[in-house]
């Protein structure tokens, strides 16, 4: 469908006071009977003002407010950063009043994954590295890189092993020099997620020696102490001797990796990161929302998604009180803000600060008005439980988890926690993987997909056009759901992305 068949604009509630334009918006277009744009062109995914607002007028979209005129504003006029901005306002919290009991799908759908030994299901089956500090990052490097496929001889140590995905290192950039209260909790905790995430087979954990983060004391802290092979390169004797001795043991467990198969597994032991990163104008109208669908349909087959990104929830946490099981899950929620707000502030920061330079030139004003679109990717089902960063998720159904709103520090946490998956919708065109888990890019306009296709796995644009639904196009990301989580390579994994982008949440000071 020829998009300049429809109308210029997509209205999103009835009470909105902006409307969002579908194509650039010259000056002199109409937008709705009575009013056409003025004297600046409107960009793709902007907004456009349907109504007169003085200084100080809330500006609404999806039918809340995204932020306060700063100064006067007419009918057809542009509305961005030069005319909005944030301010405060009431919020009812509503605790629970929205919850309603879930629609269980039976028979459920199911997947092709693997059963490990512990009864828990695996999307992939990789054998992992991970490191204590950044000191033992390069020899874990080393380790991994001995397994991976020559681009040019063509040569694939792994040709004998086609169950097994991969061996991927897991490497940061702390782990000293750090103090030993929340941060250093914090990183154990993200790091034995990672230890014991289902979608590796085998584990090594490798330290220098002299490090504040020890692996004894963590092994032990995190109850992981017999279940991973652990090597310290002071013990060891050096940079080669850790080296042949972690390939050693990689090639000792493969054959027994290889010995994974995959079987029917159902939808119900999948748990989906839900992220959005390079966000645009038509975030919240195109990928969120089939995204949204796509989890409330995962949630009715017995499955779980996390949805994160604190700061990107902040001013709009409101909506999800409402849908909380109880006041005392909304309240943990309510709770993070304030934490967020201290600890900006703190930074000499402010949780009131708009979107990213990409995210203000794809149409996103403020962060009120990226937290509304955000929140659409966890659909409309019941929040059960909130998490802190890179606790284990051990719920059912939707569920939050406490993370920084940036895309590879919120993911990692989000896998640490248990995700075997992720869907990650873009408008600007972010290219991302979180290994061990793989990611499914979703894009939420077709100029950008017709872009960077080799990147992204679904265009959710048609939903601008006219070609499909938000009901169509989320039924499809379901479907891909399943078929990646039976197997089905992603563009990420094509680039082998993944290991580079484990990024745990770094708190406190360096020392």
């Amino acid at each position: 469908m020829d998009v300049r068949t429809l109308p210029p604009v997509i209205r999103l509630g009835d009470d909105d006071t902006v409307l969002i334009a579908r194509i650039g918006l010259p000056p002199g277009t109409p937008v709705m009977e009575g009013v056409a744009v003025r004297d600046r062109r409107v960009p793709p995914g902007h907004k456009v003002a349907v109504r007169a607002h003085a200084v100080g007028d809330a500006i609404r979209r999806y039918g809340q407010i995204i932020g306060f005129a700063t100064e006067v504003i007419q009918p057809g006029d542009w509305v961005h950063t030069h005319n909005c901005a944030m301010g405060d306002f009431a919020k009812d919290y509503g605790w629970g009043v929205d919850a309603k009991p879930t629609q269980f799908v039976t028979p459920a759908a199911t997947f092709q994954g693997f059963r490990r030994a512990d009864g828990r299901a695996a999307t992939r089956n990789y054998i992992g590295i991970v490191t204590s500090v950044n000191c033992s990052a390069h020899v874990a490097e080393l380790i991994a890189d001995a397994f991976k496929k020559n681009p040019f001889t063509g040569t694939d140590p792994l040709a004998d092993f086609p169950n097994v995905d991969g061996v991927v290192a897991l490497t940061h950039k702390t782990g000293c020099g750090m103090t030993m209260g929340e941060p250093l909790k914090l990183l154990r905790r993200t790091l034995a997620g990672f230890a014991r995430h289902v979608n590796f087979s085998h584990v090594i954990a490798i330290g220098l020696g002299c490090e504040v983060n020890q692996l004894g004391p963590m092994l032990e802290e995190q109850r992981l102490a017999g279940r991973l092979r652990n090597m310290d390169i002071q013990e060891m004797g050096g940079t080669r001797k850790t080296v042949e001795a972690g390939i050693a043991f990689v090639r000792e467990v493969l054959a027994e990796a290889n010995q994974a198969v995959r079987e029917t597994i159902p939808a119900s032991e999948l748990t989906i990161a839900l992220q959005c990163g390079g966000s645009d104008g038509y975030s919240g109208i195109t990928a969120n929302p089939a995204l949204g669908v796509a989890s409330d349909l995962l949630v009715r087959h017995g499955g779980t998604v996390i949805l994160s990104e604190t700061p990107e929830t902040y001013g709009a946490e409101h909506l999800l009180t409402r849908r909380a099981v109880s006041r005392e899950v909304g309240e943990k929620l309510v709770g993070l803000m304030r934490w967020w707000e201290e600890y900006t502030e703190r930074e000499g920061a402010e949780m009131n600060a708009n979107p990213s330079p990409g995210n203000k030139a794809g149409g996103l004003t403020t962060i009120l008005e990226k937290s509304l679109g955000a929140m659409a990717k966890a659909g409309s089902t019941n929040l059960v439980e909130v998490y802190r960063y890179a606790e284990p998720v051990t719920a059912k159904g939707f569920v939050f988890m406490d993370t920084p709103g940036y895309d590879p520090v919120a993911a990692t946490g989000q896998v640490a926690g248990g995700a075997n998956l992720v869907c990650f919708t873009t408008g600007r065109g972010s290219v991302f993987g979180c290994k061990p888990a793989p990611s499914i890019k979703l894009a939420t306009n077709s100029a950008m997909y017709e872009r960077m296709s080799e990147d992204m796995d679904i265009n959710c644009g048609g939903i601008v056009t006219g070609e499909e639904s938000v009901a169509e196009c989320g039924q499809r990301i379901f479907e891909l759901i399943l078929r990646v989580a039976s197997g089905e390579r992603t563009m990420s994994e094509a680039y082998d992305f993944g290991g580079a982008e484990f990024a745990p949440w770094t708190l406190g000071a360096t020392m």
